[in-house]
């Protein structure tokens, strides 16, 4: 295996997330450590946290009165804002925007917690 990987998010499909609908990059069984997600969220992104992963967002694009909702607080954003979201945070993005998602170890979806 090469030191190094590439993904090309055209390349990617899309797949349905809590968020809205995501192309994941770097998501496969020897890749443990990181992966990089492109995200459109939808207007109704459900509540989740996780318990292992931490996840970092990167806004890239805001349509009206977007907002980030993190463990009950509703913290507005604009494009080139980012987020640190740490394990066990409850959080959402309420409103129409497009992100990038690193989650850190690598995106596990049997750790994704909903009440």
């Amino acid at each position: 295996m090469k030191n190094y990987m590439i993904e090309n998010f055209e390349n990617l499909d899309a797949v349905s997330c809590p968020c809205g609908l995501t192309k994941r990059a770097f998501v496969m069984p020897e890749n443990k450590i990181a992966s990089i997600h492109l995200v459109d969220i939808s207007e109704d992104a459900k509540v989740h946290y996780h318990k292992k992963m931490t996840e970092i967002y990167v806004i890239l694009e805001v349509e009206g009165n977007a907002y980030m909702e993190l463990d009950g607080a509703k913290v507005p954003i604009k494009p080139l804002h980012t987020i640190f979201i740490k394990p066990g945070c409850r959080h959402r993005a309420v409103g129409k925007m497009k992100i990038l998602n690193i989650p850190i170890p690598a995106f596990d979806p049997n750790d994704e917690y909903f009440d």
